[in-house]
């Protein structure tokens, strides 16, 4: 192990995170391992219509991602996915990279004018739509001039999955039966470009985020040693998979742990079917943002189910859970509330509050540092030491290399040798963190930036 001496922090080497020396060090490579290790065991289960086990998904992945690589798709090449919570997107998400391209998730919803951006933006060479279409996407794509090809799930009388594909641009042909062995030998590309995500933009236009094989490997991992994931754990997702909170802590993490997902046969989270998916599964955790957690106690208020399943843990993230709303979630559903601090350009987890066992969960804190370097850092670089605000830094494994194509923000963002979170924090005498808001909102005033120091 590393040891930051300033940080108090531990990370794991490269070696450990290649699994003592086996070679594991990318995202496709963990998944792999996965299905090797758990053929048998349930990996995707569609409430009510379809289900996977790891080695039938896997067989299924493989298929596709020759396809892909038959018409082009290759090294580097970002394929667009905009799909609800659905079968397809995962199996084509672990296509997309299987085949060395990059897979860019785009919201559904999207207005043609947002397609056009994020498409553009992306440099995507090829948009993936569910069978039903999109108009805004195909109203962009149109304009813009990319491929796009329509996919359709189907389940074989073996129990395996199958792909239709209809193209739906001339002279462009997805729907090829080729072997899947043509997809064998990318199994281990550590250093390929396998996610591109933009961040929200809230403040400013948004920034396109690439991800390593090996940063969502790092990522993962790190997830499943937190949560001490294993096949023995299901998940029902309640988030957007275009959204890393839910790709990399409720889908990808489970799958390399060779534990199963449960996915809403809606495509989307509802609080009507939640607790009956969770029970009917077996779910033993699950991952969601406080806004759902919300919901869930105000369902369980004005109309609590008969039984609820027993879970090992809850997961909160990518907003702040109030103390008093942990409270309740525990007294409601039974659970501990473990509170997580996650952001894109981490390939999302970077602390959590640990399981009981392992530690002290605290209200108000986002926890330790997870699998990474944590640090908190004042304007010059200096690290500040415990109950001293300033900037929340980390360096790690699992940290993009660079927004893509921007200069400037790089340069405000990697500084002192830490990538640098924009949030506002402290760390307690545990190695706690306990975060105070986002250094924009906090200390911008009249448009100029004060020293920290005066905060």
């Amino acid at each position: 192990m590393e040891f930051n001496e300033n940080s108090g922090v531990t990370m794991p080497d490269k070696t450990e995170i290649q699994g003592n020396g086996v070679g594991i060090v990318s995202l496709t490579s963990l998944l792999c391992k996965s299905a090797e290790e758990f053929p048998n065991q349930k990996a995707i289960t569609v409430s009510g219509k379809y289900q996977l086990t790891h080695s039938q998904l896997q067989a299924t992945v493989n298929a596709c991602a020759a396809r892909l690589k038959a018409v082009g798709v290759g090294h580097g090449d970002v394929v667009a996915l905009a799909f609800p919570n659905s079968i397809e997107f995962v199996v084509l998400f672990m296509a997309v990279i299987r085949a060395r391209g990059v897979a860019a998730p785009l919201n559904a919803a999207y207005t043609a004018e947002e397609f056009e951006f994020y498409l553009a933006d992306s440099k995507s060479k090829l948009l993936l739509l569910p069978a039903e279409g999109n108009t805004a996407a195909e109203t962009a794509v149109t304009k813009i001039g990319l491929p796009v090809a329509k996919c359709q799930f189907s389940l074989l009388s073996d129990g395996g999955g199958s792909f239709e594909f209809v193209s739906e641009s001339p002279g462009f042909d997805l729907d090829l039966g080729l072997s899947k062995d043509e997809a064998e030998d990318s199994c281990d590309i550590h250093d390929d470009m396998a996610l591109f995500l933009h961040t929200s933009g809230t403040t400013s236009r948004p920034k396109g985020v690439p991800l390593t094989q090996l940063n969502l490997a790092a990522s993962t991992l790190h997830i499943k040693d937190t949560y001490e994931l294993s096949s023995s754990d299901t998940t029902v997702i309640t988030l957007p998979l275009f959204h890393v909170h839910g790709l990399v802590a409720g889908l990808l993490s489970s799958l390399i742990s060779g534990a199963s997902v449960v996915l809403p046969a809606t495509g989307r989270f509802s609080a009507s079917t939640f607790w009956t998916d969770m029970l009917t599964h077996g779910a033993t955790w699950y991952t969601a943002v406080p806004t759902i957690h919300q919901i869930l106690l105000d369902r369980h208020a004005s109309k609590p189910e008969d039984q609820y399943p027993e879970l090992r843990f809850i997961r909160s993230c990518s907003a702040s859970l109030a103390p008093i709303v942990l409270e309740r979630l525990e007294s409601a559903f039974g659970a501990p509330v473990l509170e997580a601090y996650a952001m894109t350009e981490a390939s999302h987890q970077m602390t959590s509050n640990p399981l009981p066992h392992r530690g002290r969960r605290k209200p108000s804190s986002v926890g330790k540092a997870t699998g990474i370097e944590l640090a908190i850092l004042n304007e010059s670089g200096v690290v500040q030491s415990q109950g001293c605000t300033g900037e929340v830094c980390i360096r790690g494994v699992n940290v993009t290399n660079g927004y893509q194509n921007n200069p400037e923000a790089n340069e405000t963002a990697f500084q002192f040798g830490w990538f640098h979170t924009g949030d506002l924090g402290y760390l307690d005498d545990e190695s706690y963190l306990f975060l105070k808001g986002r250094i924009k909102e906090l200390i911008n005033r009249g448009g100029r930036f004060p020293r920290l120091s005066l905060i």
